[in-house]
C-alpha cells in the first residue's frame, strides 16, 4: 500500500513537471539536451522532465522608454533628449538563441542611436523635423535588431530640454519676428492708405467743393461732443463766405426787383424788419450793430 502511494506521488510529480502551458500571446522554444527542437504553439504542451527545457517568449509589443541623453547638436548646442521605443519579437528562436537579453540590448543600442542621429542635426532641425529623426532612428534600429528576431515598430522623441539661456534667446528671437511682421503689416497698411488718399486728392482737385464738404463733415463729426472747442481754419471761413454769397445770390434772384431810394440805398428785408443799405455795400457785410 505504501509503495502504491509512493508510485502515485512520483507519477503526479512527473506529470506536473512534464506539463507546460503556453499562453495565446506567447511562443515556446523547446530545448532538448541543449539543442533547439523547434517552436511550441499556444496551448497545453508536454515535455520530458529533466531533459527538455521550454522557454516562453512573449510576442506582444513592448514599450521601452529611452532615458534622457545629453547631446550636442551640429551647431554646438547642448540639449537633453528623451524618447520612447516600441518593439516586438517576430522570431522567438532568434530572440532566445542570438542574444541573451533582448530588452537590455535594445535599450543600449537605442540610446547610442539617439545620440548619433540627433547629433547630426542642428537645433532648429531637431525641433522642427522630429518625424524625420524618428524615422532615421527606427531604420537604424531595424537593421541592427533584425538578427535578433526583433522588429522595432515605432520610435518617438518624447522630450527635448533646452538650456535656460537658449530659451531666453529663442523667446527674444520670436518676439523680434513678431515685431517685424507687425511693422511690415503696418507699412503695407500705410502704403494702401497713401494710395487711397492719393486717389481721393485727385478727385478733390477735380471737384474743389468736395474738399470743403469733407471739412464740414469733419466738423459735424467733431461737434458730436458738446464739450469740444472747434477752431475754424481759414479755408473753412472762406467756404462759409462762399456759401453765404451763393445763398445771397439765390435769394436775390428769387426776390422781386426793388427800386433804389433817392440816395441810392437798396432796401433789404431782415428778420426784424426792413432796412436799407448804403450804395456799394454787400448784404453779407451787414452785422448786428448795423441793423436799425
Amino acid at each position: 500500500m505504501n509503495i502504491l502511494i509512493i508510485v502515485l506521488v512520483v507519477v503526479l510529480l512527473g506529470f506536473g513537471l512534464a506539463v507546460r502551458i503556453v499562453k495565446q500571446y506567447e511562443q515556446g522554444v523547446l530545448f532538448r539536451l541543449g539543442r533547439v527542437l523547434g517552436l511550441r504553439q499556444p496551448g497545453l504542451r508536454l515535455i520530458i522532465p529533466f531533459v527538455d527545457v521550454l522557454h516562453r517568449v512573449s510576442l506582444r509589443i513592448i514599450t521601452m522608454p529611452i532615458q534622457s541623453q545629453g547631446i550636442i547638436t551640429r551647431d554646438n548646442v547642448s540639449v537633453d533628449v528623451s524618447a520612447v521605443a516600441y518593439f516586438r519579437v517576430v522570431d522567438a528562436v532568434k530572440s532566445v538563441v542570438a542574444i541573451e537579453n533582448v530588452r537590455a540590448a535594445i535599450d543600449q543600442i537605442a540610446q547610442t542611436t539617439l545620440r548619433k542621429v540627433v547629433g547630426q542635426h542642428t537645433l532648429d532641425e531637431t525641433l522642427s523635423e522630429t518625424d524625420r529623426i524618428n524615422l532615421d532612428i527606427r531604420e537604424i534600429l531595424d537593421v541592427t535588431t533584425v538578427e535578433w528576431g526583433v522588429e522595432v515598430t515605432l520610435v518617438e522623441l518624447k522630450d527635448i530640454q533646452l538650456p535656460e539661456s537658449m530659451k531666453r534667446a529663442m523667446a527674444k528671437q520670436a518676439e523680434a519676428e513678431r515685431e517685424k511682421r507687425a511693422k511690415i503689416i503696418n507699412a503695407e497698411g500705410e502704403s494702401l492708405a497713401a494710395a487711397a488718399l492719393g486717389d481721393a486728392s485727385d478727385i478733390m482737385m477735380a471737384h474743389p467743393l468736395a474738399l470743403q464738404l469733407r471739412n464740414l463733415q469733419s466738423l459735424v463729426e467733431i461737434g458730436v461732443d458738446k464739450n469740444t472747442t472747434v477752431a475754424f481754419p481759414a479755408p473753412i471761413m472762406t467756404t462759409i463766405a462762399e456759401l453765404g454769397s451763393f445763398l445771397a445770390r439765390e435769394a436775390a434772384a428769387a426776390a422781386p426787383a426793388v427800386p433804389p431810394n433817392r440816395d441810392g440805398a437798396i432796401p433789404v428785408v431782415a428778420s426784424k424788419g426792413a432796412a436799407t443799405l448804403p450804395a456799394g455795400v454787400s448784404p453779407l457785410e451787414v452785422t448786428d450793430h448795423d441793423r436799425p
